[in-house]
């Protein structure tokens, strides 16, 4: 029988409500908060057929993150993505911004559970059927 899996054979988390508890320790520093950033976008990115279903495996050529100060206590990050295939890198790029957002808010939410992530955007994309460049004004 799969646990993840619902009478309805639809994915469903495992309750573990009535599991016994178990002590565990975990020893740990977290590194500095933009580099660790940079890392978990660009591994998000090359794994992301794993994490959205349907998106097909693309074999990354390169992938840059950065992470920088925008306005006061703003921070601003780009996944740029490129890729030779027969289908688009958008989701992968998009991936790899959110999951380096993401480790933002993990590593600082100590400091403020008040973070948010907006606009998470799609910035321009070249090649396939039609470039695109988002509406900068917007």
């Amino acid at each position: 029988m799969l646990t993840h899996v619902d009478a309805a054979n639809r994915p469903t988390m495992v309750d573990v409500g009535e599991k016994r508890v178990t002590g565990t320790e975990l020893r740990t520093k977290k590194g500095p908060v933009f580099d660790t950033a940079i890392v978990a976008g660009v591994m998000a990115a090359k794994r992301t057929a794993e994490l959205i279903p349907f998106c097909h495996p693309i074999s990354l050529e390169d992938c840059q993150v950065s992470v920088d100060w925008g306005a006061p206590g703003e921070v601003v990050i780009e996944c740029a993505v490129r890729a030779t295939h027969k289908t688009g890198v958008e989701m992968e790029a998009l991936t790899g911004a959110t999951a380096a957002a993401l480790t933002v808010y993990d590593m600082c939410k100590a400091l403020s559970h008040g973070i948010q992530i907006t606009e998470v955007r799609l910035l321009a994309k070249t090649g396939g059927k039609r470039d695109f460049a988002a509406d900068e004004s917007a």
